[in-house]
């Protein structure tokens, strides 16, 4: 079985639980002395499932702290007691594990299981006994990992559908909201960080003429080629994102603006030097024009304002002539002019 337990426990507790763990069920079975050391086991290695002593200080206070915390709130706590004996009348054991097993629920854990070794005259508990506790045993330390296995299968998924929501499906690029959750925490970053930030805002040049010429279908490959060409040129610290149509919004982390000019020169060159082969019989010569902005103390947090005035250069270059750059030095950057 693929899964991993960890034991919480003294020493009497672990070499009572470790071996009957280990003859129920094939997976890999950790140990802690007290919850203080497993705490940043915990922490590491993240297992599916805890088994603690219940009468270890802090053992209940482990399982609250776990189910407080978003990232190990899934993990299966099982709070096991080994009394001394059972007790010798039968219903105040009944009594007594009712009220132990609500404490124990009511403070964090998954499950609490009583599981003594001895009868009260002090003699054993018959090997028909122990089989019982034992398939008892295995039968929670399987429902707790089945509700593990569950719930990462559930994040799985909501991780697809996270990655779809914010992938644009045509270029495979992030999308508009992708940039909407992503510029916000860049700019927090570069502000914490004391860093520099900049933005390319660029649209393919007459993009509606290809479309208009040649079918949306050539369009869309055409979109598909530059996208490919713009993301394979950036460097790692870049983002690149489909803001809508033919525009396109790259994130240039600790860049500043004389920076940010030349990587939407580069790009501009890189875009309108070689032609693309949308199939064996259509070449398409595309341009871009861009238009750059950098990030300020007056920009708000969330990076409207600096999303305007990279769309505001965006604009001059392309009522300027197209194939070029503005940036928020000043005036328009004509890229063959360098």
């Amino acid at each position: 079985m693929d899964a991993s337990i960890l034991l919480i426990g003294g020493d009497d507790f672990l070499s009572t639980l470790l071996d009957r763990v280990h003859n129920l069920l094939n997976c890999a079975v950790g140990v802690a002395l007290n919850p203080g050391e497993a705490v940043p086991l915990i922490q590491a290695q993240q297992p599916d499932l805890i088994i603690l002593e219940e009468k270890q200080p802090g053992s209940l206070e482990l399982c609250c702290e776990i189910k407080e915390q978003a990232k190990l709130a899934w993990i299966y706590c099982i709070l096991i007691e080994i009394p001394a004996q059972v007790l010798e009348e039968p219903w105040l054991d009944y009594i007594w594990d009712l009220e132990a097993k609500t404490i124990a629920l009511e403070g964090g854990a998954d499950a609490y299981l009583r599981l003594p070794l001895e009868r009260t005259d002090g003699k054993p508990l018959s090997s028909e006994i122990l089989a019982k506790q034992d398939q008892l045993l295995r039968s929670q330390i399987l429902v707790g990992l089945r509700m593990v296995k569950n719930h990462r299968e559930l994040m799985r998924a909501n991780d697809i559908l996270s990655a779809i929501a914010l992938s644009d499906p045509l270029t495979e690029l992030n999308n508009r909201r992708a940039l909407d959750w992503e510029l916000p925490r860049q700019i927090q970053n570069a502000r914490t960080r004391s860093e520099v930030l900049s933005l390319v805002m660029l649209d393919v040049d007459h993009f509606k003429q290809i479309n208009d010429l040649y079918g949306h279908p050539v369009g869309d490959r055409a979109l598909q080629l530059v996208s490919s060409r713009l993301r394979h040129n950036l460097r790692f610290r870049d983002t690149l994102f489909r803001y809508g149509g033919e525009e396109f919004v790259i994130i240039l982390g600790n860049t500043d603006q004389k920076e940010a000019l030349l990587v939407a020169r580069r790009l501009c060159r890189l875009i309108g030097e070689q032609p693309f082969d949308i199939d064996s019989s259509l070449e398409l010569h595309i341009t871009i024009s861009a238009g750059t902005a950098t990030l300020d103390a007056k920009d708000d947090a969330r990076g409207n304002s600096l999303l305007k005035r990279a769309d505001r250069n965006l604009l001059r270059a392309k009522s300027s002539g197209r194939n070029r750059v503005v940036g928020s030095i000043d005036a328009l950057q004509d890229m063959d002019s360098e």
